[in-house]
């Protein structure tokens, strides 16, 4: 356990510096005020119900196990970490990792919205990167659907028994792709082609991102197996008094 908290302070003390080194904010998060007002409002409509839930699911880990706040907290931190890397991606934009699939495999789906939204809010008040308006919207994509679709991943690779290597980066892969998809639906939705319409609006959207997004899902899917495998071992040392 000291040496979990040990990872978990490692890990922390990156947050200072995406705070004093901020970038451009032109990421994938859907920046504050670019979404319609109706837009806006309804994403935030549709998250609300699954924070809460995730803070109902939240209160159950800790009372079962006070101990688990270090690991929630590693969570929380891999997830800003994370999603607060900015890679360029074409057109001027950029893409980043999303950090949910350590969450998502330790401490099943309904936890992410709230370690999440969390990670969301600060790097909307700190970095400029995503908005409060528009949190919503960012929220669905990369705290509940995309989440999500990682969880069913995970227990369809664990009913055929996969190996767990391979489990988890499932998991993490497709949390990631799934979570561009749904920003691009959002983004389609919201500025349809005027002549075209609303699905070919989305097809591009998504031609955009997969270009970088498809390399950075593999490499999150990746870091996140060697991160499980460091904790699954760390929990054996400990389990046996080392």
């Amino acid at each position: 356990m000291n040496q979990l908290k040990k990872e978990t302070s490692i890990g922390l003390t990156l947050l200072p510096w995406l705070i004093l080194f901020p970038q451009n904010a032109s990421a994938m998060h859907i920046m504050e005020g670019f979404l319609p007002p109706v837009w806006a409002l309804t994403w935030w409509i549709l998250f609300i119900p699954f924070l809460a839930l995730g803070i109902r699911k939240l209160k159950q880990i800790v009372n079962q196990d006070s101990h688990q706040k270090v690991l929630l907290a590693l969570c929380g931190a891999f997830i800003f970490v994370l999603s607060a890397l900015k890679l360029p991606s074409v057109t001027g934009s950029c893409s980043h990792p999303t950090g949910v699939g350590l969450a998502i495999i330790l401490f099943g789906f309904l936890i992410v919205p709230v370690l999440g939204g969390i990670a969301l809010l600060f790097q909307a008040l700190l970095l400029a990167h995503g908005g409060l308006t528009t949190l919503g919207a960012n929220g669905m994509s990369m705290a509940v659907v995309g989440p999500l679709v990682g969880y069913l991943i995970w227990l369809s690779a664990c009913k055929f028994n996969l190996r767990k290597d391979v489990s988890v980066f499932l998991c993490a892969f497709f949390a990631d792709l799934v979570t561009y998809a749904v920003t691009s639906m959002q983004l389609g939705v919201a500025f349809p082609d005027p002549h075209a319409g609303i699905m070919a609006s989305v097809l591009k959207f998504m031609s955009i991102f997969c270009i970088t997004q498809i390399p950075i899902a593999i490499a999150e899917g990746l870091l996140t197996v060697l991160v499980y495998e460091q904790l699954t071992k760390r929990q054996l040392l400990v389990a046996r008094g080392h």
